[in-house]
């Protein structure tokens, strides 16, 4: 399976060289934000009393967030069009394990995604007064992976159950906007500035905690109570949408 995974692997990282507009693409939105609403959000978070430093200490860690969140959960569109040209077809008849199928992929994705925040981090350092800890950003790193993975994952089950370029985009856009919303990337949803109904709601949200335990980690926080709860959210979201993903190429493909 490891040698299956990494053909996979291979292959979807020299198509994305080969032709990198996706990554492009994905990695525009958070440059947009960066420099466009960046400025704006820390001049009103010194208006609150805020440092410019800890304001960017803010933003950045929730856009490499929002980044794993778009990017990651869009690639389903290409394995719809593997789908629709046959190419998942000619999988089937391949000894190539069903696992390794959808590892290969997410992997891929996943590490495009770390790539892509990188290059925010690196940004946000020469252009604006980002002052994370390495160890700080490292951790940000793998917790963008993890998140990369689950949402890779939830995309590829979802296209291969959905099978329809015309259900998956609508459906997409239905369950992350509210995610992406009520996670706090674009403003942290404190209990002192949020309505209770609307932080309360916040609280539910998964994407929330990945949010918080991404700005801890810039922050130089690695206690227990700062990485637990965000920590343990995105494991378990990594592990059930690598489950899901998993039966459904075994599934597809049986």
């Amino acid at each position: 399976m490891l040698r299956d995974t990494w053909l996979i692997f291979r292959r979807e990282m020299t198509a994305a060289l080969r032709n990198p507009t996706w990554v492009l693409i994905g990695i525009m939105q958070p440059l947009l934000y960066l420099f466009l609403f960046g400025p704006l959000m820390v001049k009103a978070m010194q208006g609150q009393g805020l440092s410019e430093v800890d304001g960017w200490m803010l933003l950045t860690p929730a856009l490499i967030a929002q980044l794993a969140l778009f990017g990651s959960s869009f690639v389903g569109f290409g394995l719809l069009a593997e789908y629709r040209s046959g190419v998942v077809e000619r999988f089937r008849v391949t000894p190539v394990s069903r696992v390794a199928l959808l590892l290969g992929k997410v992997l891929a994705s996943a590490l495009q995604a770390v790539v892509q925040a990188l290059l925010i981090i690196a940004l946000a350092y020469l252009a604006f007064d980002l002052d994370a800890p390495v160890g700080g950003v490292l951790l940000s790193l793998l917790i963008v992976f993890l998140l990369a993975v689950s949402l890779a994952s939830c995309s590829y089950a979802l296209a291969l159950t959905l099978k329809s370029e015309e259900t998956f985009p609508a459906l997409l856009n239905a369950v992350l906007i509210p995610l992406l919303l009520l996670s706090g990337i674009l403003l942290p949803i404190t209990s002192g500035v949020a309505p209770d109904w609307l932080y309360t709601i916040s609280q539910i949200n998964p994407f929330r905690h990945v949010v918080d335990v991404e700005r801890n980690t810039f922050r130089g926080d690695f206690t227990m109570d700062a990485l637990f709860t965000g920590g343990v959210v995105v494991l378990v979201m990594a592990v059930l949408s690598v489950w899901w993903g998993t039966r459904t190429f075994q599934k597809e493909n049986a």
